[in-house]
């Protein structure tokens, strides 16, 4: 709003021009600069108005001005007419430019104050990381890429043959139980399942690729368990396969072995501990042993049964392999030192964002 107490306008209209008959109307010589200076004294258009119905209003001095007009001579009538007329004139743009004034600042004023501050804030970028597990598959990838491996991937809901027929898993095997696998209703009953690891992965591999064979196939898996804290419904695994000439279970004792060390350190030695797959013959169980004595269980391993190579169109007689595997979720719980694997599936931010 304007200041109330700034300069009066010059008045528009001086009375030195007018005679004697319009003083005998009442009017004061001085009205316009009494205008003037109660116009610029306001500072708002409720002030004005009061104002302007004190100079203009039914009990104003020219409205009593304009009623004595009647009393005077014809000629001092035309006179004073014309004289009153001018000053009222003056008075009313007075008026009208002090009302313009006050009303441009107050809009000022209401734009000042409803104004909206459209300036986009924007929160510090931050910065995201990798889940554990992910850091993990991808360290476990660079290991077996920098030992000559590629990395193969595959279909998570899978046939039965592919998940355990062309596996050599026998009718009735335990593994077929719909209560450890999780089947899918697609198909044929019993037909279409949620894969129970990646070997079917291998699978797919030998069938479309002519030997020599080396590849990973990491990814996600499915089985019935209850969640504890070393087991989970849906988990991670990566399995290795070597297709070769004169491949032996020295060759597969020898890649454990360069794995334990390329991924733990030289303070981990790695085991092999018979044991029985459908897939593999002979077969074995690998564990690791920690700086502190202690052996870990790891995974699976054997050579390729010569059952799961014919299936695949590889001939046996001319072709040996070995493969393994294990849970990339439990690595990621030993390199981190983890306790509840439950711990990589609560998304609580104050865990995770320690790794």
């Amino acid at each position: 709003m304007s200041e109330p107490n700034q300069e009066p306008q010059q008045p528009l209209v001086s009375l030195g021009f007018l005679d004697s008959g319009l003083l005998d109307l009442g009017l004061p010589e001085d009205l316009l600069d009494t205008v003037c200076q109660q116009v610029a004294a306001v500072s708002s258009l409720a002030e004005l108005n009061a104002v302007r119905i004190k100079v203009s209003g039914k009990r104003s001095e020219l409205l009593k001005a304009r009623q004595a007009l009647g009393s005077l001579e014809p000629e001092a009538r035309r006179q004073a007419g014309k004289a009153l007329n001018a000053v009222k004139a003056a008075v009313e743009e007075l008026l009208a430019t002090r009302e313009a004034e006050l009303a441009a600042a107050a809009r000022a004023e209401k734009l000042v104050a409803e104004r909206l501050d459209l300036t986009e804030v924007t929160e510090p970028l931050q910065h995201g990381y990798l889940h554990v597990i992910t850091q993990t598959w991808q360290e476990l990838e660079d290991v077996f890429v920098g030992m000559g491996y590629r990395v193969a991937e595959g279909p998570e809901i899978e046939s039965d043959w592919y998940n355990f027929g062309v596996l050599n898993f026998p009718e009735g095997h335990p593994a077929r139980d719909m209560y450890d696998t999780l089947y899918v209703d697609y198909g044929e009953s019993g037909s279409t399942l949620l894969r129970t690891h990646t070997s079917p992965v291998q699978a797919r591999v030998m069938e479309n690729q002519e030997p020599p064979i080396y590849v990973v196939a990491p990814g996600r898996c499915f089985r019935q368990d209850t969640a504890d804290a070393t087991h989970m419904p849906v988990f991670h695994q990566i399995e290795g396969l070597v297709v070769d000439r004169h491949i032996s279970l020295g060759n597969l004792a020898g890649t454990i072995q360069a794995f334990t060390v390329a991924y733990f350190g030289t303070s981990f030695t790695s085991r092999l501990r018979p044991s029985y797959f459908p897939f593999t013959e002979p077969s074995a169980e690998f564990d690791i042993q920690r700086p502190d004595g202690t052996w870990l269980e790891l995974g699976g391993c054997g050579m390729v049964h010569p059952n799961v190579l014919t299936a695949c169109g590889i001939d046996p007689e001319k072709w040996q392999g070995f493969a393994f595997g294990f849970g990339i979720d439990r690595l990621a719980l030993i390199r981190f030192g983890i306790n509840d694997l439950r711990e990589l599936w609560t998304n609580d931010v104050r865990f995770l964002e320690q790794f």
